[in-house]
């Protein structure tokens, strides 16, 4: 189990990334604009380095929804690999079924 303060440190991560994805993907697309002046773009760029770092879509790491681990977590179930073996053993897991054959 992740340490608590570890896990608010991602949901804060998500929502800093939520808030401020509209704002950086402008100030990327300046960036990019070859139409506009050297100096516009330097702005756009100085402005996005002074955005938070924790903003940035990339920080936010997958956690397991169950216990926050942060390593092979499956995409489709939100859950790291122990603990989606543990559930789809119990039971827990809908449509998930054992292989055999």
């Amino acid at each position: 189990m992740a340490k608590t303060s570890t896990i608010a440190k991602e949901k804060k991560r998500v929502t800093l990334s939520n808030r401020h994805l509209k704002k950086r993907a402008e100030l990327k697309a300046k960036i990019i604009d070859e139409k506009l002046s050297i100096e516009e773009r330097r702005e756009a760029m100085f402005a996005l380095t002074k955005m938070p770092r924790d903003s940035a879509r990339v920080r936010v790491m997958r956690r397991c929804q169950a216990t926050g681990a942060p390593h092979a977590v499956y995409r489709k179930f939100q859950l790291n690999r122990i603990t989606f073996r543990n559930m789809a053993l119990q039971g827990l897991l809908p449509g998930v079924t054992k292989a055999s054959w």
